[in-house]
């Protein structure tokens, strides 16, 4: 029999988390026992943003036999992983000083890359700072205490800070190892996030359009910018299909779990009979990759130059400034007329190419990597049935987490309750695997 239980820590203050200076004292922590729905210690109560979520003890039994693996501990703090932290620290402030380069900060393109790598190096350089100043202060503690032998009553009090410390050595080591678990190595980038209407005629089109509100709101809150390059608008509203250039902090690494199939139930706009219809509508999340990291063979490509249409300066209708292009191994046809030249029409038809490959590689990537992992998070596969919003009950469903949301609150943009879900369940699988490994 093969059972497991384990304590797990996963940090679901989101991926811009940042580990405060201080940890609250640990004793404000309540017992774990089995059953439990998770525990909150929050490190700063002013922010609802930084705070550690306790995951349920797991307890599985199998016949008259049960087996515990090793409850998940803080980090092991030996030479090897100082050294590894000295580096990531050294990393960080070297990145520091180069953010100050007149020659970076002349280059949009490397000042946004640097940005990025700055404050995925800052987590763990902070984190790790905060403990070595916690160290400073338990030797401090324990000297101080050695020196007042002769007054018991500070005596005492030194021992509860010393123990105090103590706590918060054990719970900064935590956290430093859930920051040096293995990252998605995509999460960094930013996304094109494309919107096909499903089953459902026209509500289905609508719904679309209601989808892709609904995320620009999203990106809206995050502070990051969004440009639709490619859409085909539906006779009756809402899109045909749509795909949204996204470009922020660790973008990907909050949309990736909105890839798949959104189920609506509702009465549509177009129905006079008050008759409830069920619609759905896909989306894709596509890691944003540049021509080295997918290499494109023209001579798969058919390319051809129409005329664009719709609203526009004088070209529109002139000349051919939009792109048709296809890719002949895989069907793919893009078809661009967002900017008003042809050279720039084409560029982006390629950038939304390659995109799209990188996607159906990494789908398949995802579909080999261990499908008990993929079944706790969630495959990120676009034909994977994910949620269903009824307008009747006000429920937003959620499939793979098995939790209801207030449909209220999806449509107002308000994704981050979903996606520190999903980010606390991807923390504990891998701290479960850890674990298990150890």
């Amino acid at each position: 029999a093969v059972c497991c239980m384990c304590a797990c820590v996963a940090i679901a203050g989101g991926v811009g988390y940042q580990p405060q200076a201080r940890m609250g004292a640990a004793s404000a922590l309540p017992p774990l026992t089995r059953g439990d729905l998770g525990r909150t210690l929050a490190l700063n109560p002013a922010s609802q943003r930084s705070r550690i979520l306790v995951a349920p003890v797991l307890r599985l039994q199998s016949g008259k036999r049960t087996l515990r693996c090793k409850a998940v501990e803080g980090l092991n703090m030996d030479g090897q992983v100082l050294n590894r932290l000295d580096s990531m620290e050294r990393t960080y402030d070297e990145l520091t000083e180069r953010m100050a380069d007149p020659d970076i900060l002349g280059d949009s393109d490397k000042l946004r890359q640097l940005t990025k790598e700055h404050a995925a190096a800052r987590e763990v350089a902070e984190a790790y700072r905060s403990w070595k100043d916690l160290q400073t202060e338990l030797v401090e503690a324990k000297e101080m205490w050695t020196e007042s032998g002769s007054d018991p009553d500070m005596q005492a009090f030194l021992k509860e800070e010393q123990d105090r410390i103590s706590r918060e050595i054990s719970d900064m080591e935590v956290q430093l190892k859930v920051l040096l678990l293995p990252r998605d190595p995509n999460d960094d980038r930013d996304i094109m996030l494309e919107i096909r209407a499903g089953t459902g005629g026209d509500e289905s089109g609508i719904w679309a359009g209601d989808l892709l509100g609904v995320y620009q709101k999203y990106c809206g809150t995050q502070g990051w910018t969004t440009k639709v390059v490619e859409s085909s608008e539906a006779e009756h509203g809402g899109y045909k299909s749509v795909i949204l250039e996204v470009i922020g902090d660790r973008v990907y690494s909050k949309m990736k779990t909105e890839a798949g199939v959104h189920r609506v139930q509702r009465v549509p706009a177009t129905e006079s009979q008050g008759r409830i219809h069920t619609s759905t509508a896909t989306v894709a999340i596509m890691p944003q990759v540049d021509d080295v990291t997918v290499d494109i063979d023209m001579k798969d490509i058919k390319l051809q130059t129409a005329r664009a249409s719709g609203a526009g300066g004088q070209n529109v209708n002139k000349v051919e400034t939009a792109i048709d292009l296809i890719h002949i191994p895989t069907g793919i046809r893009i078809f661009c007329q967002q900017e008003r030249s042809q050279l720039k029409n084409k560029d982006l038809a390629f950038k939304i190419l390659r995109n799209k490959l990188y996607e159906i590689e990494l789908e398949k990537q995802l579909q080999e990597v261990g499908s008990n992992r993929n079944a706790q998070i969630g495959s990120a596969a676009r034909s994977e049935k994910i949620r269903t919003y009824n307008w009747k009950d006000s429920r937003c469903t959620d499939h793979r987490l098995g939790e209801n949301f207030p449909l209220a609150q999806f449509l107002s943009g308000n994704l981050e309750p979903i996606v520190e879900k999903f980010i606390m369940k991807e923390q504990e699988a891998k701290l479960l695997e850890f674990a298990q490994q150890s």
